[in-house]
C-alpha cells in the first residue's frame, strides 16, 4: 500500500474540507433562492395577459375621451388631418380632372322645361321704380311693400363699423354653422354653432352647408327673415353695413399649407380711406381686408351674400337692395356681371368666371347655357398648372350637376359624383351621393342609387333630399 507523505495527507484533507464547505455553502444559496421563489409574487410585467388588459383599458379610456365633445373635435381634428394627408400623398387630388363627354339624349319632360325657357342671351338690364316683395323668402309673412316715390339716396358715412356680433372660432368643419351663429347674434339671438350645427351638419364630418340652407335655418328655427342674392359689390356691402346690417358673404380662401378652399365671413365694417372691410373672422379671428382681395375672392363665389333681419325691417333691406330685391332682376344682373368679367380674366380667376355663369345660368333654369359654361370651366381647369386647381370647390357648388341632368347628361353626373369622391378623404359629401343616387337611377342601376341615397343619409341623417328620394323609389330611408 501506497503512503502518502505528512503534508500530501494535510493538503486531501484540506481540499476534501473545502469542497465540503463550498458544496454546503452551495446547498445554502440554492435553498435560499428556492425558498424566495417561492414567497415573493411572480411581477404583473412578467404576466402576458396583463399586456392584454392594459391594452383593452386604454382603448376603452381612449373611446369614452372621444366622446366628449371638447376632447373629440380635437382629436378628430388631427385624425382627419393624418387621413387626409396620407391620401394626398398617394392621391394628390390637384392631378385628377374631369372631362364631361357631351350631351345626352333628352327626355321628352325635359324638352318640354327647356321650351318654355328663356334664351340664355342676357338681356340689357333696367331697374324697377318699386322692388317686389318675395314671399317664397319668408314663408311664414307676406311683407307689404308700400308704392311711393323713390327717395333721393342718403350720403352714407366713409367709415362704419357694427358692433354686436359675438365672434365665435369655428370647430373642424363648421364654417357655415358657426358664421350663421354670429349673424343671427348681432340681432340678440341666444345660441352658437353646436345649435345650428345641429340642424344644418347633424354629422361634423359634413364638408358643407350652403347659404339656401341657412336662409331656410332662419325662416324655420327663428324670429327673423333673411334673404340671399347674388352679384354683390362693395358698394352694396357699405349701403347695407351704414344702414346696421352685416352681411354674411361666401369667398375663396387661400390656405399655405392646404391650398384652396371656401370660407364664409361677415362683414361688419368698412373704411373708405384705407378701402378696407373689417371681418370678424371664424377661423382667423379679426381680419381686415382690402376692397379689391375680397372683391376677388367674392367673385369665386358668385359675390353671394345673405342679409338677415326682423321681419318688421322688410322695407327697409327692400329699399337698400332696390333692383336687387326682385330675384329674376337679380339674377340676370349678377350674369351681366360675371360674363363681363370673361374677358379680362386668365387662370383660375377665369375659371371661376365660367363656373359662376354656370351657377347663375343654373339659377335661371337656362339648364343647357350652364352646362356649356360648365364644360368651358372644366376644360380650362385642365389646363391650370396642379398647384392652382381649386379642386374643392366641387364640395361647396354643386350647379354642374343641375345642369347636366337636367340635359340628360347623365353619365357625366356619374363621374362627376365619382371623381369628387375619388379625390376626398373623406366622401362626407352628402350632395354628392344624392346625385350620384339620381344619375345612377336615370342609367337603370336602381340597387345602386338606393345605396346612393341611403349614404347621403348616414352624412346627413334625417336630410329630407335624400328621403324623399328613397320614397320616390318606394324605399324605406
Amino acid at each position: 500500500m501506497m503512503r502518502l507523505p505528512h503534508g500530501s495527507l494535510y493538503f486531501c484533507l484540506k481540499i476534501r474540507i473545502d469542497n465540503n464547505c463550498y458544496n454546503r455553502k452551495n446547498m445554502k444559496t440554492n435553498l435560499t433562492k428556492n425558498f424566495q421563489q417561492k414567497i415573493t409574487k411572480k411581477s404583473l410585467w412578467q404576466k402576458p395577459w396583463f399586456y392584454v388588459v392594459l391594452i383593452v383599458a386604454l382603448i376603452l379610456t381612449a373611446i369614452g375621451l372621444y366622446q366628449i365633445p371638447a376632447i373629440g373635435d380635437r382629436a378628430y381634428y388631427y385624425v382627419a388631418n393624418a387621413r387626409a394627408k396620407v391620401q394626398y400623398f398617394f392621391h394628390p387630388p390637384a392631378e385628377a380632372s374631369f372631362n364631361p363627354q357631351g350631351q345626352g339624349t333628352l327626355l321628352p319632360e325635359v324638352v318640354a322645361t327647356l321650351t318654355a325657357m328663356a334664351p340664355t342671351a342676357t338681356p340689357t338690364l333696367q331697374p324697377s321704380p318699386t322692388p317686389t316683395a318675395m314671399p317664397t323668402e319668408a314663408p311664414t309673412f307676406t311683407p307689404t311693400i308700400t308704392s311711393t316715390p323713390t327717395p333721393t339716396p342718403t350720403p352714407i358715412p366713409t367709415a362704419k363699423v357694427l358692433t354686436g356680433v359675438k365672434q365665435e372660432m369655428q370647430k373642424f368643419n363648421n364654417c357655415g354653422p358657426t358664421n350663421l351663429a354670429m349673424l343671427l347674434s348681432y340681432w340678440g339671438w341666444e345660441g352658437d354653432q353646436t345649435v345650428t350645427a345641429a340642424a344644418l351638419k347633424p354629422r361634423r364630418e359634413d364638408r358643407n352647408v350652403m347659404p339656401y340652407e341657412m336662409l331656410d335655418y332662419v325662416n324655420a328655427h327663428t324670429e327673423f327673415t333673411g334673404v340671399v342674392r347674388y352679384g354683390g359689390n362693395i358698394d352694396l356691402v357699405k349701403k347695407l353695413v351704414a344702414a346696421g346690417y352685416p352681411v354674411l358673404i361666401e369667398r375663396g380662401y387661400i390656405n399655405a399649407k392646404e391650398g384652396w378652399m371656401g370660407h364664409y365671413g361677415i362683414i361688419t365694417g368698412y373704411d373708405d380711406a384705407k378701402q378696407r372691410v373689417n371681418i370678424p373672422d371664424s377661423y382667423l379671428g379679426d381680419i381686415t381686408m382690402s376692397y379689391d382681395e375680397i372683391s376677388r375672392y367674392w367673385d369665386q363665389f358668385d359675390n353671394i351674400y345673405l342679409v338677415v333681419y326682423p321681419y318688421d325691417k322688410t322695407e327697409e333691406v327692400a329699399r337698400i337692395l332696390g333692383p336687387q330685391w326682385d330675384k329674376d332682376y337679380n339674377l340676370r344682373f349678377a350674369l351681366e356681371q360675371t360674363t363681363a368679367r370673361i374677358d379680362h380674366l386668365e387662370g383660375m380667376d377665369l375659371f371661376f368666371a365660367w363656373y359662376s355663369r354656370g351657377s347663375i345660368l343654373v339659377e335661371l333654369q337656362d339648364y343647357p347655357g350652364a352646362a356649356k359654361a360648365y364644360d368651358q370651366a372644366f376644360a380650362i381647369y385642365d389646363q391650370l398648372p396642379t398647384d392652382q386647381r381649386p379642386w374643392r370647390v366641387f364640395w361647396y357648388q354643386t350647379g354642374p350637376y343641375f345642369a347636366y341632368f337636367n340635359t340628360a347628361r347623365y353619365q357625366d353626373v356619374l363621374d362627376l359624383a365619382n371623381y369628387v369622391l375619388d379625390i376626398t378623404p373623406e366622401d362626407a359629401i352628402p350632395e354628392t351621393w344624392v346625385w350620384r343616387g339620381r344619375a345612377n337611377k336615370m342609367l337603370g342601376n336602381w340597387e345602386a342609387a338606393v345605396n346612393d341615397f341611403k349614404t347621403a343619409l348616414v352624412w346627413h341623417p334625417d336630410w329630407w333630399v335624400a328621403e324623399n328620394e328613397l320614397a320616390a323609389m318606394g324605399v324605406a330611408p
